[in-house]
């Protein structure tokens, strides 16, 4: 065997989520990107939500004989075998053409699963027939600018024939946030094309034919055609619905509509997440958005502690935000997390290599928390708590 390789070139497979990072830039528009990688305002919380990991020190334990390999968890009833779904995005076709049911396909086989966004680029009766298991359908409290009435009982009923197993409840969009960047590159509503723009976009060739032949860039939930002007169309219905006015009832109201497993997303407040309890949550999740709603929001970690001593005897607690590495997974579940939620990082995967790349993506944070783990001496995620955790401290020795 040779104890050397010799190439002509370096391998340009990724080792990392920012190696994806920077490979999805690549195979996008910069509109697009804009809508990806983007947040709120000044991006004072979607850089907070990467920099609370920081905060925190792993504890190292050597010598304990123990692997690490013990990943399994359960999410709405169903066994996952990492502690790591993937959170809903909208339109998730403008990354790549193949969308939802590519990324809940490639969460199969991963052993997870995938939350299905309200505005995504495929129906939720399309998804579950490219699909094997049972996955989840995240729902905002809409209502019809026509009829003044929700568009829950819709929405649910269809998730529930579908054979969506569990609902999570998006609270924290009355309005869109004001994200710049897009607005800036021509990601508003409507989107506004210039040559150049165009121009851009067209020397993105392989995005540019999945848009041409696919025309998976509309939320196919509230519009019944697909393409740019369904895309532009869908974008603005989306605008109508959204409601400053939504409450605790329209919670409680969604609450007897659906009968299975019911999460509320969006929670930042303890109180809050007591509320949602009361009203019979089954849990919750701990997510500022991504940083593109509320701008100088806390960071999604930094707001853990308090929601899990508040309810987490009596719910399980999840979290999204800020989640690049396996040990930024593993800090959640040390602070009291169940399971953690990934955005970004699966749509860079699914923007630089379709399905696969996704796949990709959540082998490799499969890796990196085995691996944290065994450096940490720790066999089992169910061994996690606070006690693994150090504050993190300047080096004063250097």
């Amino acid at each position: 065997m040779a104890t050397i390789q010799f190439r002509l070139t370096t391998p340009r497979t990724p080792l990392s989520v920012e190696d994806y990072r920077r490979l999805a830039r690549r195979r996008v528009p910069d509109m697009v990107w804009a809508f990806i990688d983007g947040g709120a305002d000044d991006l004072v919380t979607l850089r907070a939500n990467r920099g609370s990991f920081d905060r925190w020190s792993l504890r190292s334990r050597v010598l304990t004989g123990n692997e690490g390999l013990g990943l399994d968890t359960r999410l709405a009833g169903v066994p996952l075998s990492l502690p790591v779904f993937l959170s809903p995005t909208g339109m998730t076709g403008l990354a790549h053409w193949s969308g939802e049911p590519a990324a809940a396909r490639a969460a199969e086989q991963a052993g997870t699963r995938a939350v299905i966004s309200t505005a995504a680029s495929y129906t939720i009766e399309e998804i579950a027939e490219a699909t094997s298991e049972d996955h989840f359908f995240q729902l905002y409290p809409w209502t019809s600018q026509a009829t003044g009435r929700p568009l829950a009982d819709t929405f649910l009923r269809r998730a529930r024939d579908s054979g969506f197993r569990a609902v999570f409840v998006t609270v924290d969009v009355p309005v869109a946030g004001n994200r710049e960047g897009e607005r800036r590159t021509g990601m508003g509503v409507p989107p506004t094309l210039t040559p150049a723009r165009v121009l851009a976009a067209a020397g993105k060739p392989r995005w540019w034919s999945g848009f041409l032949r696919h025309q998976r860039v509309a939320a196919r939930m509230l519009v019944n055609e697909r393409g740019a002007r369904a895309g532009v169309r869908s974008a603005a219905v989306q605008q109508r619905l959204m409601r400053p006015n939504v409450d605790w009832d329209d919670l409680a109201r969604v609450r007897e509509l659906w009968q299975g497993p019911l999460y509320v997303k969006g929670l930042l407040d303890p109180a809050d997440a007591a509320r949602a309890v009361a009203l019979g949550a089954d849990g919750i999740v701990v997510s500022n958005h991504g940083g593109r709603q509320l701008d100088c929001a806390p960071a999604s970690l930094d707001a853990l502690p308090a929601i899990v001593a508040e309810v987490g005897r009596r719910v399980p607690v999840l979290l999204d935000g800020g989640i690049r590495r396996g040990s930024d997974v593993v800090k959640a579940l040390c602070l009291g997390a169940t399971a953690v939620g990934i955005g970004r990082p699966y749509l860079y995967g699914l923007a630089a290599r379709g399905e696969a790349g996704v796949r990709h993506v959540l082998d490799i944070l499969r890796e990196e928390v085995v691996r944290t783990l065994t450096l940490m001496g720790v066999a089992d995620i169910t061994e996690l708590d606070r006690t693994h955790l150090v504050p993190a401290r300047p080096d004063t020795d250097q």
